[in-house]
């Protein structure tokens, strides 16, 4: 099966006609995309766009094959005026299949939202499925097997591909494309990145692509440490990371605190942007949840993980410290981190970066900071990938 992507772009493309803002000023050459448009083997068209006679002529193609027209948004009949020779675009209703004169079988898949998704097998049995912007396959059935392509809306429903991750559709091998693309993330490699931690990819306008044809799968980064300063993004980040994967548990080193109204609100806003699905876990006994099989892990984060050692250690005191604390505290740390080293588990975790600003006034205030260095730099040492996050920037440092 041959996929031609006509267009990759949100319904009005990108650059947005008019828009001043930096994404679109700057989405030139391979970073324009025309309104998202499927050509599958020359003969079936999903979604009718404009000028996708002349965008197939570009990609070494043309339109007089087509025998089929199908729409993804809500509305039925064409989208634009219907080029000549071209059949009448229509939809196929929710949980129908058509057979068409090429021998490609298309079913109507629902949606959660208004739309179509249609999934495509070939006469050889390949199989691609493609969602409709902003829509997400409606109480999906198990899978027999993964599909070899997914086309889908993967900025704007991430939730999309953990449906299909948690009955089968998408698996390691399965090629996942993001199209529906708008301006909400910058070119180039900031969109690259973002794609790459949900296992997907974006290709310029005109690609063609021969769907079920070996290529080597992303190895995705099974071990994330995600630090910043405060208010620096890197929470979202982290949750960005994971919100295309089912059953993701959320490791709460925080807990609650009885009376502080500001804490509440806080971890309130942590709660309501994580998807539904997510599970949380309010502790710090981190070690036994890395040792033990399961989904992914997002642990945030490591600076209250490390207050909360430091508590039991008593490594507060100087007393203390000097006496059992610092050997009871290095324990506690290099369980933790041998606990990453030997984990199964996709885990992405958060942590504070500290000591570019102005030095504690106390012994303790300083010994926190020194062991949170420790504890980041060791933590790190574990991880395939690390990241900075800075003014809701990141900058990979490794990985």
């Amino acid at each position: 099966m041959e996929l031609t992507l006509l267009g990759t772009g949100a319904p009005t493309g990108l650059p947005r006609p008019g828009c001043p803002c930096a994404v679109c000023a700057t989405a030139r050459g391979p970073h324009a995309r025309a309104a998202t448009s499927l050509l599958v083997d020359g003969a079936l068209l999903l979604d009718l766009t404009p000028g996708a006679a002349l965008a197939a002529a570009r990609a070494g193609h043309t339109l007089s094959g087509v025998r089929q027209v199908l729409l993804t948004h809500p509305h039925d009949g064409p989208a634009v005026e219907l080029p000549a020779g071209l059949p009448t675009a229509g939809r196929v209703p929710d949980g129908r299949e058509l057979t068409l004169i090429s021998g490609h079988r298309v079913r109507a898949v629902p949606m959660d939202a208004p739309g179509t998704g249609y999934e495509v097998t070939s006469p050889e049995g390949v199989r691609l499925l493609h969602l409709p912007r902003g829509g997400a396959p409606a109480g999906a059935a198990r899978q027999r097997r993964p599909y070899d392509l997914v086309v889908a809306d993967v900025v704007g429903r991430p939730d999309a591909l953990a449906r299909l991750r948690a009955v089968g559709g998408v698996g390691r091998d399965t090629d996942v494309l993001a199209a529906h693309l708008d301006h909400d993330v910058p070119p180039g490699h900031e969109l690259d990145r973002r794609l790459a931690s949900a296992g997907a990819r974006a290709v310029p306008d005109g690609t063609s692509l021969t769907v079920g044809a070996y290529r080597e799968a992303p190895l995705l980064p099974r071990r994330t440490l995600v630090t910043g300063g405060a208010r620096s993004g890197k929470s979202l980040e982290a949750e960005r990371r994971l919100e295309s994967f089912p059953d993701v548990v959320y490791v709460a080193t925080g807990g609650s605190r009885d009376g502080d109204a500001e804490w509440a609100a806080r971890v309130g806003a942590h709660r309501d942007r994580r998807p539904g699905s997510w599970r949380t876990e309010e502790t710090c006994e981190v070690a036994p949840m890395l040792a033990a099989s399961g989904p992914p892990l997002l642990i945030d984060c490591l600076s209250l993980w490390l207050t909360d050692a430091m508590d039991r250690a008593g490594a507060w005191d100087d007393d203390t410290w000097e006496h059992t604390g610092e050997k009871a505290l290095r324990e506690r740390v290099a369980e933790l981190t041998a606990a990453v080293r030997a984990t199964s588990r996709t885990v992405v975790a958060v942590t504070n970066e500290v000591g570019g600003g102005v030095v504690p006034a106390t012994p303790a205030g300083r010994r926190f900071r020194d062991e949170l260095g420790r504890l980041n730099a060791a933590f790190a040492d574990e991880c395939e990938q690390v990241l900075f996050v800075v003014s809701g920037q990141v900058l990979v440092l490794r990985g």
